[in-house]
C-alpha cells in the first residue's frame, strides 16, 4: 500500500522537526527548483485588444517554445483572456470549431502551432466504466494480447470479448458495471458488489482465459508499477504505462473508476496520455490552476513534466497562484490591479525577474518575498 497512513499529527513546529516529506520541503531539504531564465524567446502567439468581460482592452504576447504563467488576483481576468478567448480562438483556427470566444482585434503566430490540448481537472470520465486503461488507450493494446492467446483463439475470442462494454465480454448480471443498484424506496439507492461476476465486470468464460496466469480482471486489478513489469516485453503497452508512472501515478490501478480519481490525479492522467503520443512540437498546452489539490512532491512532478513539453518545442501557458509554479515560468502576464470592475488590466507581461520590480502588483510583492526565502534556505545548507 502507498498511502492511507498517518504519518505525522501535532503543531507546525513539530512538523518541521519531523522526517515527513512535507517537513522535508517545507525544511528546504527537498524543493522545486528554480531555473536560471534561458534564452530569450523570438516567436510570439499574439492575442490584440481582448474586451471579454472585465478585460480593458488587453493585448499580449505570449512566447512559443516556453512557459508563460499568468497570474492576478482573483477576478482580475486572467480566466477571460485564457479560457474564454485564447483557448477556444486556438480551438476554432487549429481545429475548425465554432466555439464562442470573448472579442478581440486579432490574433497573430497562430500559424507556428498545430494543435491545442486543454488539460484540466475535470474527471476522465462520467461513468464508472471509465478508467485510467481506457482513456489512456492502453486498454485495447492489452485486449489485444488477450486475444492472441491460444485460449482465445480456440475458443473464437477477439479483442471484443475482453471488453467489458461488449455483451460477448461482460457480465449479463450487473451489464459490466461490477456493481448492481438495489432501488429503495423514499430512499437513495444502493450499491452492491455483482454476485455474479465478483465486481469483475466479466462473465465466467472470459475469465477463464489467462495470460501468464492472468485473467483480463486480474490486469486491470494491478498497479500501473506492477502493469509495467508484467507487460515488459510489449514496448508499445509499456511505453503508455511508463508515462503514467512517470507523472507520478504508479499506485493507481489500471481498471480504477475515473469518478474516484481526485483532481489533480484525472489531471495527470491527461497529461501522461499526452506524453505518450508522438510529438509534433507545436502543440499549444492551457492549464488552469493545475496545483490545486497537490502537494509539493506532486508539483515537482508536474513541473518535471512541464519541462519535459518545452524541451519538445511545444508552448505550455499555464494559469497559476503557487509561487513555485510562477517562479519556473520563463515569461509571466500578471493581471489586476485587483478583481472585478478594478481589475481587467494588463499589469506586466515579460520574464520572470522583471516583474520583481513592478509597482502595485501583489503577485510581484509576493514573488519577491519568495525568492528571498528560497535563498535564505539555500544559505542555511550552506
Amino acid at each position: 500500500m502507498h498511502g492511507g497512513a498517518i504519518v505525522f499529527q501535532g503543531t507546525y513546529k513539530e512538523l518541521l522537526k519531523s522526517d515527513t516529506r512535507t517537513a522535508k520541503f517545507l525544511r528546504g531539504e527537498e524543493e522545486i527548483k528554480i531555473p536560471e531564465l534561458g534564452r530569450k524567446p523570438t516567436k510570439f502567439l499574439q492575442l490584440k485588444d481582448a474586451t471579454e468581460n472585465n478585460l480593458q482592452h488587453v493585448s499580449v504576447d505570449i512566447p512559443l517554445e516556453a512557459l508563460t504563467v499568468v497570474t492576478g488576483v482573483s477576478g482580475s481576468g486572467k480566466s477571460s483572456l485564457i479560457n474564454r478567448t485564447l483557448a477556444p480562438v486556438m480551438r476554432n483556427l487549429l481545429h475548425g470549431t465554432r466555439d464562442a470566444h470573448g472579442p478581440l482585434k486579432g490574433i497573430s503566430g497562430d500559424e507556428e502551432l498545430d494543435k491545442v490540448v486543454i488539460i484540466d481537472q475535470m474527471p476522465i470520465g462520467k461513468t464508472p466504466r471509465s478508467n485510467p486503461a481506457t482513456y489512456t488507450g492502453v486498454f485495447t493494446d492489452i485486449r489485444d494480447v488477450f486475444a492472441q492467446t491460444l485460449e482465445a483463439r480456440a475458443r473464437g475470442y477477439g479483442p471484443g470479448h475482453f471488453s467489458f462494454n461488449t455483451k460477448q465480454g461482460r457480465c449479463d448480471a450487473c451489464e459490466g458495471d461490477g456493481v448492481r443498484r438495489i432501488q429503495m424506496h423514499f430512499l437513495p439507492d444502493v450499491h452492491v458488489t455483482c454476485e455474479s461476476c465478483g465486481g469483475t465486470r466479466y462473465n465466467h468464460l472470459v475469465r477463464e482465459v489467462h495470460f501468464h496466469d492472468k485473467s483480463i480482471s486480474d490486469v486491470l486489478a494491478m498497479t500501473v508499477e506492477d502493469a509495467v513489469i508484467f507487460f515488459d516485453k510489449f514496448p508499445k503497452i509499456k511505453h503508455k504505462l511508463q508515462t503514467i508512472l512517470e507523472v507520478g501515478l504508479g499506485y493507481i490501478t489500471l481498471g480504477q473508476s475515473a469518478l474516484t480519481l481526485s483532481g489533480g490525479e484525472s489531471q495527470r492522467v491527461k497529461l501522461a496520455t499526452e506524453l505518450a503520443r508522438k510529438s509534433t512540437g507545436k502543440t499549444l498546452y492551457i492549464m488552469d490552476e493545475p496545483t490545486t489539490g497537490l502537494h509539493f512532491s506532486d508539483i515537482q512532478k508536474l513541473m518535471s513534466i512541464v519541462s519535459s513539453l518545452v524541451e519538445k518545442k511545444n508552448t505550455v501557458v499555464i494559469i497559476e497562484h503557487h509561487l513555485d509554479v510562477i517562479a519556473n515560468a520563463h515569461y509571466i502576464i500578471d493581471m489586476g490591479p485587483e478583481g472585478g470592475e478594478r481589475g481587467g488590466k494588463l499589469l506586466y507581461q515579460g520574464e520572470r525577474d522583471g516583474l520583481l520590480s513592478v509597482k502595485g502588483s501583489y503577485t510581484a510583492e509576493c514573488l519577491k518575498h519568495f525568492m528571498d526565502h528560497k535563498k535564505s534556505l539555500k544559505s542555511k545548507k550552506k
